[in-house]
C-alpha cells in the first residue's frame, strides 16, 4: 500500500509539474487526498466477509461467512432452490469453530471446526454440520462428511434483512443461541456447552 501511495504521489507530482506554466500554479494533492482517491476507486464488495464470536462460559464460538445482499431478488425458492444444499453464505462455505463440545438438538458436536450448510425448504429447513469446512461453496460437499443434522422451522417476517447475518448470543453461562437471518427468513437454535 505504501509503495502504491509513493508511486501515485510521484506520478501526480510529475503530471502536475509538467502542466505548470510560468504564471500558473496548481495544488498537488496531499497524501490524504490520494488515499481517498484510491479508496474511491475500489469496487464495492457485494458479499463482504464477516465473522461473529462470543464466549459462552469457557467455550469460544466463532463463525465465519460471506454476507450476500438481497438486492431486490427473491432468495429462497428463487436464487436458492428449495430442497438443495446451500453453503449458508456466499463464496466459501460458512464455518463454525468451537473449542468445547456442544449439544445441539440433543446431539453432541465435538470441539472442532465444521462447515455449516442449510437445505432450505418451504416448510422446514435442515441444518448441517460437516467436517469439510474449507471448500468453495458446496463444490466438495458430501453427506458422508456430515456429523450432525437436524430440522428446524423457519420464521417468516415482512421485514427484509438485506445482508445475510449470523449472531451467536449468550443465553447463560453454559447455553447459547445461533441466529441466522436473510431476506424475510430467520432461523435460530440453542446449544449447550460441555465443560
Amino acid at each position: 500500500m505504501r509503495k502504491l501511495l509513493i508511486i501515485l504521489c510521484l506520478a501526480l507530482l510529475f503530471v502536475g509539474c509538467k502542466n505548470l506554466n510560468n504564471n500558473e500554479k496548481k495544488e498537488i494533492p496531499n497524501d490524504q487526498e490520494i488515499i481517498q482517491q484510491v479508496k474511491s476507486a475500489k469496487k464495492t464488495v457485494l458479499s463482504p466477509h464477516a465473522t461473529v464470536m462470543t464466549m459462552i462460559g469457557d467455550a469460544h464460538i466463532h463463525m465465519d461467512y460471506s454476507s450476500p445482499g438481497v438486492r431486490n431478488r427473491i432468495i429462497f425458492g428463487g436464487l436458492l432452490s428449495y430442497d438443495a444444499v446451500w453453503q449458508a453464505g456466499a463464496h466459501n462455505a460458512t464455518w463454525l469453530e468451537t473449542d468445547k463440545d456442544l449439544v445441539i438438538a440433543g446431539k453432541t458436536l465435538t470441539a472442532g471446526k465444521y462447515g455449516f450448510f442449510i437445505i432450505p425448504s418451504k416448510d422446514e429447513w435442515t441444518v448441517i454440520f460437516n467436517t469439510n469446512w474449507e471448500q468453495h461453496g458446496k463444490d466438495e460437499y458430501d453427506t458422508k462428511d456430515d456429523v450432525l443434522r437436524f430440522k428446524i422451522k423457519p420464521m417468516i417476517s415482512e421485514i427484509i434483512t438485506e445482508h445475510l447475518e449470523y449472531k451467536v448470543k449468550k443465553v447463560n453461562n453454559n447455553e447459547g443461541l445461533i441466529y441466522f437471518a436473510w431476506e424475510k427468513v430467520s432461523i435460530s437454535f440453542n446449544f449447550v456447552t460441555q465443560q
